[in-house]
């Protein structure tokens, strides 16, 4: 298992992505772990390098005795950084994880890039309630606290539905150890930026929940908006776990803030040109190109800048669902020799025949079996040229 060392401290992590991404560090809420960022890992693995780790005093990295200071837990966030040679990041916190992003952006502005800040406070209210919630674990371990901490960390409608997510958190609350609990309560408690907000110098997204009761706009998500400069904010119906509530929401808040800054200056019918290749195949576009002549160039430039270029490259539904919509529209349409071709490229990059046959399924329901009929004799001919090399 991946470990580093830091202030005679095993700390978790999970690196993942392109080497050649820009990197993306995810920093999870007390009482939780680094599984509570997986829904968020499929939409964002495909624009960065992902550096998930667990909090000290949490899931797999070390606990030990004491109280800790928001500095310390930011400064475990750079070395473990440093051991793994980045040197610039952007940071993405909810609650806990916020505080320290706050510390990193306030005491290592040279590292940040962006800095987004879900459900979390400059100052998490009476110093009373920490105390009283770190005796709680002290006399009765984490089974003193976890009906509250779930109370807030999600609202009655997704505890009623007894959601997977929810559960999930709640085995890793009980499971994670009162100390390192305790730890961290008090860095929370002591943890005041109120003050300092104005030096923050990162681009900051702010996300708030609706529903949120340990955190909620007024006094919390509010303060953070208007006392960082230039400050975007974005509200979620959600609650505390906001990422986890509404993770495609959440992620698309993300990748809207994130994204725009590398992509702004891209050529749509560059890129437009690149992901065409990339989903219909180098074969595919050679041919297209090559037949491409006065008469039909204004029409490949439009469809390149504009499908390809514009709405292929949308971050808010990942390559393998365009094409699943694609097959689907081009069934309901009887457009027999597109959609022919966009099973014959699926095929060879993200689908597989067991994708095929659901939409297949999908359409005859909604639109006929005679239009499935005709899909799956067209999709049992791609497939078979396919394992045959004929493609």
């Amino acid at each position: 298992m991946p470990f580093v060392k830091v202030d005679n401290t095993r700390l978790f992590y999970r690196l993942e992505g392109d080497d050649g991404r820009p990197v993306l560090i995810l920093s999870h809420s007390i009482g939780t772990d680094h599984s509570m960022w997986a829904p968020q890992a499929a939409d964002l693995l495909p624009h960065f390098q992902l550096l998930r780790y667990d909090t000290r005093g949490h899931g797999a990295s070390d606990a030990p005795q004491g109280e800790y200071s928001i500095e310390r837990l930011g400064r475990d966030v750079l070395e473990l950084a440093d051991a793994l040679g980045i040197a610039k990041f952007a940071f993405c916190g909810l609650s806990l994880g916020g505080a320290i992003g706050q510390w990193i952006a306030l005491n290592a502005p040279e590292r940040v890039t962006h800095l987004v800040l879900a459900n979390t406070s400059a100052q998490f209210g009476p110093r009373s309630n920490w105390e009283a919630r770190m005796q709680s674990v002290s006399s009765g371990g984490m089974a003193a606290i976890v009906d509250m901490a779930m109370g807030r960390f999600f609202s009655p409608e997704t505890l009623a539905q007894r959601d997977p997510h929810a559960m999930s958190v709640r085995r890793v609350l009980l499971a994670t150890d009162a100390v390192g609990y305790a730890g961290c309560c008090a860095a929370l408690r002591d943890t005041d930026h109120t003050q300092l907000l104005h030096k923050i110098q990162a681009a900051t997204l702010v996300i708030v929940g609706d529903k949120d009761v340990s955190t909620p706009w007024a006094g919390h998500g509010e303060i953070l908006a208007s006392r960082i400069p230039g400050a975007q904010s974005v509200a979620l119906p959600a609650a505390h776990l906001s990422n986890l509530e509404r993770p495609r929401s959440f992620s698309a808040a993300l990748l809207n803030f994130l994204l725009p800054a590398a992509d702004k200056f891209v050529d749509p019918w560059e890129q437009g040109y690149e992901v065409r290749r990339a989903v219909l195949g180098e074969a595919h576009v050679d041919r297209a190109t090559a037949a491409t002549n006065d008469f039909n160039r204004d029409f490949q430039t439009l469809i390149t800048r504009y499908a390809w270029g514009t709405i292929w490259t949308r971050p808010g539904l990942d390559r393998r669902t365009r094409r699943l919509l694609t097959l689907a529209m081009m069934l309901s349409l009887g457009r027999w020799e597109e959609f022919a071709m966009h099973v014959r490229a699926g095929l060879m990059h993200e689908l597989e025949p067991c994708d095929l046959k659901e939409v297949l399924l999908q359409a005859a329901i909604y639109a006929g079996v005679p239009i499935a009929n005709t899909g799956f004799h067209i999709a049992n001919e791609e497939m078979e040229k396919s394992r045959t090399g004929q493609g």
